[in-house]
């Protein structure tokens, strides 16, 4: 398939630049019999069944966006750090670029500094802090809000972008998916007999790196590092050997899971790197149900969720979504989807 197929218009008014309340989101059900329908996040539990199980992801986002000087000309620059290479080195994207020159030294502040080791390919340097920047970033560090979230961010985002089960850090984006959730709408899925299940993803620049090549299948994903924990593959089985059914909280989720199960079909607990792209013809074996928020034109996030329900009724979702007003993107509203080839119904 071509990157066009997978495009389409967004009016600047539909990017959410704010987050509505947890729980309160408008969400899209989209269904193979019933086509789409409309909910908000709260009524969740009683548009799964009891015995399906949850799963989330519990990586947290770190304040890993940057602002740094040069000490003898005050020339900015910014970093976005994407992946530590020992304790004191980072790959980073910086911008601008031409300011990021092997050799160069920046400050961060009057205790921290800098130094551009490399550059890479993709906008990205290896630079080495003078000390290991983690007990520096609460202080130092900005929340990595999406370039499409046009206002710089301000203290609620440390809260806003965050799931409430967020636990392992390491992400630069957060699994959007979850933010949905509040402690108490988790309290009423556990009440109504769905359970609960962690894994890890590591949210990177495979997540959201662009696509720009002509044909879907010529790009390449980017590694992003995961975990699925014994008890998140004994919670699985468990739920496989039940009937009840795997819903992914997220691409992230999904991605995670479908990396994770072996060829006999089962997922056992294991740590690795994923760069799977998921794009239409791809068989999903580990998740039945998807919920995810609305996602970039041309991204491998929409197809992802093309290949899970349907590019032609993904797409239609994505036309009726904007005719009622949803909110797209990371702080937008959502929807619940259906695995193209399951034939039952949301509801029991």
């Amino acid at each position: 398939m071509q990157t066009t197929d997978f495009d389409y218009s967004l009016p600047e008014e539909s990017i959410a630049q704010n987050p509505a309340p947890r729980g309160e989101s408008r969400l899209l059900h989209l269904s193979s019999d019933a086509g789409c329908t409309h909910y908000r996040v709260h009524d969740l539990p009683s548009l799964l069944r009891p015995g399906d199980l949850l799963v989330v992801n519990d990586t947290k986002v770190i304040p890993a966006r940057l602002y740094a000087r040069r000490p003898d000309t005050g020339g900015q620059l910014e970093l976005l750090l994407v992946e530590k290479t020992s304790s004191d080195t980072w790959v980073s994207l910086a911008r601008p670029g031409k300011r990021a020159r092997p050799g160069m030294g920046f400050e961060l502040d009057e205790r921290l500094s800098l130094e551009i080791l490399r550059k890479l390919d993709g906008g990205r340097v290896e630079v080495r802090l003078s000390e290991p920047i983690e007990p520096h970033l609460d202080r130092l560090g900005h929340v990595p809000l999406p370039p499409y979230i046009r206002r710089d961010d301000h203290d609620a985002d440390r809260i806003d972008y965050q799931t409430v089960y967020a636990s392992r850090p390491g992400a630069i984006a957060a699994p959007t998916a979850g933010l949905h959730f509040s402690r108490a709408l988790l309290g009423e899925i556990e009440d109504a007999g769905i359970g609960l299940a962690t894994v890890t993803l590591h949210v990177g620049i495979g997540t959201f790196k662009p696509v720009t090549s002509e044909h879907i299948e010529d790009h390449r994903m980017e590694f992003e590092r995961y975990e699925v924990p014994a008890r998140a593959a004994s919670a699985i089985l468990e739920t496989r050997t039940a009937g009840g059914r795997i819903v992914a909280v997220g691409t992230t989720v999904a991605r995670t899971l479908e990396s994770a199960i072996t060829s006999s079909g089962q997922i056992l607990p294991t740590t690795g790197k994923t760069d799977l792209f998921i794009r239409p013809g791809y068989r999903f074996q580990a998740v039945d149900l998807l919920l995810t928020n609305f996602h970039l034109p041309r991204s491998t996030l929409l197809m992802l969720v093309c290949a899970f329900a349907g590019h032609q009724s993904v797409m239609d979702a994505y036309k009726e979504a904007l005719s009622k007003g949803y909110r797209f993107y990371s702080y937008g509203d959502c929807m619940l989807v259906q695995r193209s080839d399951l034939q039952s119904e949301i509801h029991s």
